[in-house]
């Protein structure tokens, strides 16, 4: 990681402490990326869902090298750091996690996101032990890479047929435990499950914005106790119900009143570096 890179990546850290919570906003290429950049977004961040979107791929249907080769691309792109979605670190061993968080250093990332989700449907979540054990060894190269890396662990419970509080809350106070910077449940269902994570740990907790009914405002959530708002899949979901609806017309009324609802070049223009 190069100089410009430990900045971004202690700017990221700085972001986790200050006393209010931030929206970090996750594109899905490199302008959108600069887009929600130079709109104001403190931070970038990938999305599994999304940058398999780009390439016509289901989620989980990436390599890591692909994976980290979309990393790069919004990296370059923009002013501010970025952090990876890293899925399950692309392997299930913990050997597996350690490399994937060390090329994720090497490219620039300043964060990034491991979960304890198999990507195996009929055993979904990985046992407590290799779930912490593998947050542990991510934690261990961002240590020996002396970086400050923002590390990120997911507990995958409500995504993934689990949704058990209790285990939810043992797994992410281990995480802690173990290391990780950032704690992170998506999928919880209410406010009150949100403030009893956040009650349970010390560390930033990361909230998923994203699912209807389980999306709650940036003030509810500062008032939970989150210090990290991410956007999963949505912005990208968004842009293509706009181009799907668009298109549906056009198919089916061969008329373009769409246009009629589009930003301007002009003003679009306004948030890209080119």
């Amino acid at each position: 990681m190069t100089a410009p890179q430990k900045d971004q990546a202690a700017a990221f850290r700085a972001l986790h402490e200050q006393p209010r919570a931030f929206v970090i906003a996750n594109a899905w290429d490199a302008g959108s990326a600069q887009l929600l950049a130079g709109m104001g977004f403190p931070a970038i961040a990938t999305s599994s869902a999304a940058s398999a979107g780009t390439l016509g791929r289901r989620d989980g249907k990436i390599t890591r090298d692909e994976a980290l080769a979309h990393a790069r691309a919004l990296i370059a792109a923009v002013d501010v750091p970025v952090s990876g979605d890293l899925e399950n670190g692309f392997g299930h061993a913990p050997d597996h996690v350690a490399e994937t968080i060390r090329l994720a250093v090497q490219a620039g990332l300043a964060g990034g996101s491991i979960e304890d989700h198999t990507g195996d449907a009929s055993r979904p979540i990985y046992d407590f032990e290799q779930s912490v054990d593998r947050v542990a060894a991510a934690v261990a190269t961002v240590r020996s890479l002396n970086t400050p890396f923002v590390l990120t662990a997911r507990c995958e419970n409500f995504l993934h047929g689990h949704p058990d509080m209790d285990d939810t809350i043992r797994r992410l106070q281990a995480f802690e435990q173990a290391g990780a910077d950032v704690l992170f449940a998506p999928g919880l269902p209410d406010l009150k499950a949100v403030r009893a994570v956040c009650s349970s740990l010390s560390k930033p907790v990361n909230f998923m914005v994203g699912i209807p009914g389980r999306s709650f405002s940036v003030l509810e959530l500062e008032q939970a106790g989150v210090r990290r708002i991410s956007l999963a899949t949505s912005l990208h979901r968004a842009a293509m119900s706009g181009l799907y609806n668009a298109a549906l017309e056009i198919r089916e009324k061969g008329t373009f009143e769409f246009l009629n609802g589009l930003v301007s070049p002009k003003e679009l223009g306004k948030h890209l570096r080119g």
